[in-house]
């Protein structure tokens, strides 16, 4: 190989879609004898597998290694010079000198460096909006692994020690959540899931719905419909810690932990406020291109982009189809516009069954059950170490 024709591609976001556009990078240059070198700017230093989490932050559930899995570690395989991982994050791109300013924060000493590329990939996710700034879900990474893990086992504490526990939100996330709780203490404590929609799942067909609806009450989750929660304060009551959770219908619960479980914000604050949404979702045009920057080899892929759904089938499908690109671009051949594919949505409720559906079709139930009963835990170790791929 010809080291003064190697090109930097720069994935800048340590999750799913960062870290399977890494490998698929790499494992394409092996096989076609391509000169490229990879380097990977994110805060953690472990891929979280935050699919699992609403059954992760009840106690006892899942081990810490069946959660993280070291990035570094599963880079080994790929030769020396071709892989870097810098923990940081980035503060500023110049995509007219193809650079980004990351900070870095080594061992507690903060510095700020420059890393250049000739192509750039964004990839750096999501966020759990934060209503409580002392009780933070780890629905998704927290910055560090570290932050992510202590986070974790901190909710698991209060869910061990809450006696009523309130669930916000009748997404995907919210049901699983609801359904784990119910689940293991449904008998136990009190579990309510309060959502403005009509019925839970309310973007599912509506067969899917209403499955999703009996089962959380089968899993004596009280659930109220048409229910939003206005805001919540903490109250010391006969030396207890309560929440007060005001709904929209007038009436306030009392809880021991309250989980919000609605909405994310993209991690775009690096991105000139141009080149995203209103929501902050950075734009694409059909080859994954960020708009404004599409004769500087710059993409952007993920919860990250405003193409698709925040879905992991989604992540993975993009993945694939820049990292085929970025090979046909090194090839001098013409990249393809990406055509994505049907949608599906699954929920675990509970341990024993679930419900979804692909494209308009319900799936059964035993389906979505085997599939996705460990909640895909399985497969962290192969999308770490690249053999998934």
């Amino acid at each position: 190989m010809n080291r003064e024709n190697m090109k930097t591609i720069l994935i800048l976001g340590g999750s799913f879609a960062g870290v399977g556009t890494a490998h698929r990078i790499l494992k394409q240059a092996s096989k076609t004898n391509l000169d490229v070198k990879v380097i990977l700017v994110s805060p953690n230093t472990h891929l979280y597998w935050n699919i699992a989490s609403p059954r992760a932050i009840l106690p006892d559930q899942f081990t810490d290694e069946k959660l993280f899995g070291s990035i570094d570690e599963g880079f080994r395989r790929y030769p020396d010079g071709q892989f870097e991982h810098i923990i940081g994050f980035a503060n500023r791109l110049d995509t007219v000198n193809r650079k980004v300013e990351v900070s870095i924060d080594a061992e507690g000493t903060e510095s700020v460096a420059t890393v250049s590329y000739n192509f750039l990939i964004i990839a750096t996710g999501s966020r759990s909006k934060v209503f409580d700034e002392d009780v933070k879900a780890p629905f998704k990474g927290l910055g560090s692994t570290e932050a992510t893990r202590d986070a974790l086992h901190a909710f698991q504490e209060l869910v061990k020690n809450s006696k009523t526990i309130v669930v916000a939100g009748g997404g995907p996330t919210g049901v699983e959540t609801a359904g784990e709780l119910g689940f293991e203490y449904g008998k136990d404590k009190k579990i309510i899931l309060a959502t403005s929609g009509q019925t839970v799942l309310e973007t599912a067909i509506p067969s899917v719905s209403k499955t999703a609806l009996g089962m959380l009450r089968d899993l004596n989750v009280d659930v109220k419909l048409q229910t939003k929660v206005s805001r919540s304060s903490r109250t010391k009551r006969e030396g207890t810690n309560q929440l007060d959770i005001y709904l929209s219908d007038g009436n306030v619960l009392s809880a021991d932990l309250y989980i919000p479980t609605s909405g994310i914000i993209p991690n775009s604050s690096f991105i000139p406020d141009k080149y995203v949404n209103t929501n902050g979702f950075v734009k694409v045009d059909e080859y994954l291109q960020v708009k404004g920057f599409e004769n500087q080899r710059v993409w952007a892929i993920g919860d990250v982009s405003d193409l698709e759904p925040p879905q992991l089938m989604c992540a993975d499908r993009q993945s694939g189809h820049l990292a085929k690109n970025i090979g046909l671009i090194l090839n001098n051949k013409t990249p393809l516009p990406y055509k994505g594919g049907i949608h599906g949505m699954g929920c675990q409720i509970g341990r024993k069954t679930g419900t979804g559906q692909l494209g308009w079709v319900k799936l059964p139930s035993f389906l979505i059950h085997f599939l996705r009963k460990h909640l895909f835990v399985e497969r962290l170790e192969p999308t770490v170490d690249g053999s998934v791929y």
